[in-house]
């Protein structure tokens, strides 16, 4: 994909979204339950879609949430329901809608106080604590579309694991919603907002101090107090936005939230590879407000709008990639958590990079091997045989000091504070700690390509067999291996991925387009790089004709 002209410029008036148009669609727009695109589909992270198009409305946030009061009601769940919410536009209407179900339903509902926002991570970080003592189990639901567009909206649901709800679940959860879609009436509870939140269910809470004062339990932050290290963040306006002073002052931090912005336009943002505005703090591209301070901080730092995902901008290094930072903090974590047992492993998504299975060999850990989701590493963190769990796309979390687990789904503000732990402790930045990585490993190059490929195509790729690769060699390399399963849980990986000694490629069908997405490494350069890319697609192509 060509880089847009706007790209890493800041977003000019022309692309900002009409919030009260987006609102009033939210209400007076209502999808039709026979169109595909207007149904609730739950992808890797909850049910995502904009009012413009019909595919995120009132109507889906109503059903979803009767769902999954259902939901609760089968599973036996009596616990409270732990309710957040990011700053896009259409999660304010779709948290308040959440509420009229949700106390209709009779469902003890914890909410920040103030309409506060919540991230992610904290949802996940209050279920289990509130698990971990209590035997009615709690939940949660979070309102966001991750670091989409400020079009989008988004919901998804966290069972009493803390973590992603697995297919099962949201298999039955959009099933369910969809019927309500179609035949909406006496299954559907519902109150007016003043009424639901006059009611003795829905309770206001404090989320930020007791995640505040547990972070000790998992990052040294006498360590990073003691370093006096110059901190810059940037939550790009999304909920970690009330959390990042707090922390500075529990802990004596010197630290400066660079941009304290809320706007649900995210007008003060730089504009994506795309030509969009997307707050994904991995990108150079959004990021690029942050990158040019990078030399006022020691080490800057920016998280997406819901705080799942992190982004580290270093002196020495700009912006790092993930799947850099992902080694880098795996190396540290399992040399200095003594109390980690040793049988605690390393779990990745196979299309992260092999640097970390070459970290991993290195320190003696076994590697965990997983699909594409978060949703794979949940009961390894939650029994504490995965000590860190990461994918490609930003998104990590790891155990408590004491090798218990803290969150089990990703959590962005751990993995910043943990690059400041790295540069406190070690003396260098996680940037030049990669390169003492790659002065050991060996300096991968990875990219990712997206290519056409119509319902068909995506289908056949979807469902072929190791069998149908007939070629011995990628370029100039014996195949080592062809994975359609996950050799760390045995699942489906939805695609195919080709491994040689010093490359791989992975190909897997999106789910929304009509594309399938090449995840191209190679530990010998960018002209071998090419080579696999270029083969990987002929291989592909005759898989899918």
């Amino acid at each position: 994909m060509p880089i847009h002209p706007l790209a890493g410029k800041p977003a000019p008036d022309s692309l900002r979204v009409h919030i009260p148009q987006l609102i009033s669609a939210y209400y007076i727009r209502h999808p039709d339950a026979a169109i595909a695109s207007q149904r609730v589909e739950f992808g890797t992270s909850g049910h995502r879609g904009s009012s413009f198009s019909n595919s995120f409305n009132e109507d889906h946030i109503i059903a979803t949430s009767q769902a999954i009061c259902d939901f609760r009601s089968i599973k036996g769940i009596t616990g409270p329901l732990f309710l957040g919410k990011d700053t896009h536009a259409l999660s304010e209407p779709s948290f308040a809608t959440a509420i009229e179900v949700l106390a209709a339903n009779g469902i003890a509902t914890r909410i920040q106080s103030r309409s506060g926002y919540t991230p992610t991570p904290v949802i996940s970080h209050a279920i289990l604590c509130w698990n971990r003592k209590n035997h009615a189990q709690a939940d949660g639901i979070v309102i966001t579309p991750s670091h989409n567009p400020p079009e989008d909206g988004g919901i998804k649901y966290n069972p009493p694991h803390g973590g992603p709800a697995d297919a099962d679940a949201t298999r039955w959860i959009q099933n369910r919603a969809n019927d309500l879609l179609q035949k909406p009436g006496s299954d559907i509870h519902r109150l007016p907002y003043e009424k639901a939140m006059a009611c003795d269910c829905i309770h206001e809470t404090d989320f930020i101090m007791p995640y505040v004062a547990d972070l000790s339990s998992v990052i040294d932050m006498e360590a990073i107090a003691e370093s006096g290290l110059r901190l810059g963040v940037d939550p790009l306006g999304g909920a970690a936005v009330d959390f990042w002073e707090p922390i500075a002052d529990h802990y004596r931090l010197n630290l400066q939230v660079v941009n304290p912005s809320v706007d649900p336009t995210f007008g003060f943002m730089t504009v994506d590879k795309d030509g969009k505005i997307r707050m994904d703090c991995s990108s150079p591209y959004a990021m690029a407000g942050l990158i040019a301070l990078k030399d006022n901080y020691d080490l800057a730092f920016g998280n997406d709008p819901d705080v799942d995902r992190h982004g580290i901008v270093t002196p020495d290094g700009g912006l790092m990639n993930p799947n850099h930072y992902l080694a880098v903090a795996i190396d540290y974590l399992f040399q200095n958590r003594p109390d980690w047992p040793k049988q605690v492993a390393v779990g990745k998504t196979l299309v992260s990079s092999a640097m970390i299975d070459r970290v991993a060999q290195a320190i003696g850990r076994k590697l965990i091997e997983v699909p594409v989701g978060f949703k794979w590493f949940v009961n390894g963190l939650m029994d504490g045989t995965l000590g860190f769990g990461g994918e490609e796309s930003a998104g990590a979390s790891f155990l408590r000091k004491n090798g218990q687990v803290w969150t089990t789904d990703k959590d962005g503000m751990i993995m910043n504070l943990l690059a400041a732990e790295i540069t406190a402790k070690t003396g260098k930045t996680p940037s030049g700690q990669y390169q003492v990585l790659t002065s050991r490993f060996g300096e991968p190059v990875y990219e990712r390509l997206d290519e056409p490929a119509d319902p068909a195509q995506k289908a056949a790729l979807l469902n072929l067999s190791p069998d149908q690769i007939n070629t011995p060699y990628l370029a100039g390399e014996p195949i080592l291996a062809k994975i359609t399963r996950a050799p760390g849980n045995d699942l489906p990986i939805g695609g195919l991925k080709v491994v040689t000694e010093n490359g791989w490629f992975a190909a897997r069908p999106s789910g929304t387009e009509n594309i399938y997405k090449i995840y191209t490494e190679s530990f010998k350069g960018r002209n071998h790089l090419i080579q696999i890319q270029q083969e990987a697609r002929q291989i592909v192509a005759a898989v899918m004709a």
